[in-house]
């Protein structure tokens, strides 16, 4: 039983690795999700894979040059007892840090839609 439990985590991390980054941020481990990033007539779109996480989970800080996704996407407490057989979306902290392209922008529009945070941000130099 403990020989399947440990081939099931493995197998998890090594998804999680693919598909999301996983690092350390501020001495404690977190995951990078991955990111959408495309101009369109001074707007700058960004969408931000979060499945399950609350906008109350969610901080979004605009310095220049420089866009900050972070949060933390809680276990949900009906799983702390279940029996897991594959957790391929990943758990806990996480942040993402997005260099923007030369100038400055605001923030126009910031919403939570099919489990992606959408942010559109224009330009304003």
């Amino acid at each position: 039983m403990w020989a399947e439990a440990l081939d099931l985590l493995q197998d998890a991390e090594r998804l999680q690795r693919q598909f999301f980054q996983v690092g350390v941020r501020h001495g404690a481990p977190c995951w990078e999700p991955p990111v959408d990033l495309y101009e369109n007539e001074g707007e700058l779109r960004l969408l931000v894979a979060l499945p399950g996480v609350t906008p109350q989970q969610l901080e979004v800080v605009l310095a220049p040059g420089l866009l900050i996704v972070r949060g933390e996407r809680a276990l949900p407490k009906h799983l702390r007892r279940a029996v897991i057989h594959r957790l391929e979306i990943p758990y806990g902290r996480f942040e993402r840090r997005i260099r923007l392209p030369a100038g400055e922008f605001e923030p126009f529009d910031q919403r939570l839609e099919h489990g992606c945070l959408a942010l559109t941000l224009r330009r304003t130099a």
